[in-house]
């Protein structure tokens, strides 16, 4: 388990990087807003979100000692190779760019392009991360993907500390649930990122039909419009339902919710303070299992 007293939310930064001379703002306003941990990824716009992050962190004279950056490796963008040497590389990429020398927690990350196997043999990508973890430069390792198979896989080899999966367990899909009890068994600490299903769920920010980056069934979105119409019967915003249904949950230790600007990190408060009536839930529950979700 990470050893540190996780918030109930951390802001994830994928889409830092992708307005040239407008992020460095949303990335100061990240490491300054009430929410204290962040969540980048050595891929994510191809290293620009952990080099803004960095530019931000110098900015504000350093990191303060409340504020956390969560970081993952990721495979060699040009060969798609994820071997030790791979991990390595990345690690180190992921702390120049950050301007840190050592990170709370460093996690293998979409490893599609390999065997679980290979990725747990001597030498390999999870053990140059339990290497790192021994030298003290990492406090805590884990897998993040989004394939539910896969990741429980990983979990199953008893080596992690900490578990992320997305787009897996929502309001509106519950695939994830094996995930979670695997983790609870083990005692490692669960990142639950998008809870918005990758926007079809985040209120005002709908962002079209899609779910978790795939196209989902009519059987699926007539659940999604279930769902929206029971929220606008409770007077409830869907997006602050669809966060606090994951923050509700007690195998969930933090909750990883993507902004793409400074007025979507302004909402997000505003839905983590959000009050919802317990009997919503009820009515919610009422709505029966949501029917399977797309996977990506």
């Amino acid at each position: 388990m990470l050893d540190l007293a996780l918030e109930p939310v951390t802001v994830g930064t994928s889409g830092l990087g992708k307005r040239p001379g407008a992020d460095l703002g949303l990335a100061t306003a990240i490491l300054s807003s009430p929410f204290h941990q962040a969540d980048t990824s050595n891929a994510y716009s191809d290293g620009e979100s952990e080099r803004l992050l960095g530019a931000a962190i110098r900015e504000l004279g350093g990191l303060p000692g409340d504020r956390h950056v969560f970081s993952k490796g990721d495979q060699d963008p040009v060969t798609g190779a994820f071997t030790g040497d791979r991990m390595r590389r990345s690690f180190e990429e992921s702390t120049e760019r950050l301007g840190l020398e050592t990170l709370p927690l460093y996690q293998l990350h979409d490893p599609y392009t390999i065997e679980v196997a290979d990725a747990m043999a001597p030498g390999g990508a999870v053990d140059v991360l339990l290497r790192l973890r021994d030298q003290g430069r990492i406090g805590a390792i884990g897998i993040a993907a989004g394939r539910r198979e896969l990741v429980e896989e990983y979990v199953k080899t008893d080596v992690f500390d900490v578990v992320l999966t997305h787009n897996r367990y929502t309001v509106v899909d519950r695939s994830a649930e094996r995930i979670l009890e695997l983790a609870a068994e083990r005692g490692m600490t669960v990142f639950n990122a998008a809870p918005f299903g990758a926007g079809i769920l985040a209120g005002g920010n709908f962002r079209g039909r899609t779910y978790g980056y795939s196209e989902p069934s009519p059987e699926f979105l007539a659940h999604v419009d279930r769902f929206r119409a029971l929220c606008a019967e409770w007077g409830v915003d869907p997006a602050a339902a669809a966060l606090h249904f994951s923050l509700r949950e007690p195998r969930i230790h933090t909750t990883a919710v993507g902004v793409n600007s400074v007025e979507r990190l302004a909402e997000l408060e505003g839905h983590v303070n959000a009050v919802i009536d317990v009997e919503f839930w009820a009515a919610l529950d009422a709505l029966g299992a949501p029917p399977t979700a797309p996977t990506d």
